[in-house]
């Protein structure tokens, strides 16, 4: 087995400053500059400078040699762009699942489950959003084709910025119930009912996006990235 690739450090920042944007720790709009960033995070503007091109390329950032970088506003066209890829690919794999499921598999996404119910109830809202996401990467794993949430994760980082905006204690127990819904499905190797039932699940963020927009409008964009 081959050993994993060494993180640079513009790796790192670009992890880090990826990070900041999804949890809207940089909220839209956000002014930030190569050279404060390198001095929090003590390293040199070179590895800055490549990580604000990688998030320019990903749309999360906008560079503007005269007026600065901002944090990009969230791009509507992106993030249903990433909903109707996460749709097809995931419905297929909650077929595929089905087909495949065994005790242990089943055994994760119920333990999966269970942790889920633990987030909700301590209201930790990160862990419950790292939690959701190894949920839906189990069942690609499940179908034997884990790869596959590799891809899904590359396209929905901009769906990801949605999520953590409505992340309040009743939206998660919404997505807790949807995600019993796909395990009791795939349990009954109903593979119909799991493809509907995935298909609910990512289809409430068009809901999702007309509710924060009301609150906040200046944040979202119609332009694709």
């Amino acid at each position: 087995m081959g050993l994993a690739p060494q993180r640079t450090i513009a790796d790192q920042v670009f992890d880090r400053l990826q990070q900041q944007i999804l949890t809207l720790d940089l909220p839209p709009n956000s002014r930030i500059s190569e050279t404060e960033i390198a001095r929090q995070m003590g390293v040199s503007r070179q590895p800055v400078r490549e990580a604000f091109k990688r998030l320019a390329r990903l749309g999360f950032l906008w560079i503007r040699p005269q007026s600065g970088t901002t944090v990009s506003l969230i791009s509507e066209a992106a993030v249903l762009r990433a909903r109707f890829i996460r749709t097809a690919l995931e419905q297929h794999t909650c077929r595929t699942a089905c087909a495949m499921a065994g005790g242990a598999g089943l055994a994760r996404l119920a333990e999966l489950i269970e942790a889920q119910k633990a987030a909700v109830a301590a209201q930790n809202r990160d862990l419950f959003h790292a939690l959701d996401d190894a949920f839906h990467r189990e069942i690609c794993v499940l179908a034997g084709a884990g790869y596959v949430w590799d891809l899904i994760n590359e396209s929905k980082a901009h769906m990801d910025r949605i999520r953590m905006l409505s992340l309040s204690a009743s939206s998660q127990q919404l997505a807790l119930k949807e995600h019993i819904q796909i395990f009791d499905a795939i349990t009954q190797a109903d593979a119909e009912a799991a493809a509907a039932a995935m298909n609910r699940h990512l289809s409430r963020i068009l809901v999702l996006i007309e509710e924060i927009k009301s609150v906040n409008h200046g944040w979202f964009t119609d332009l694709a990235p």
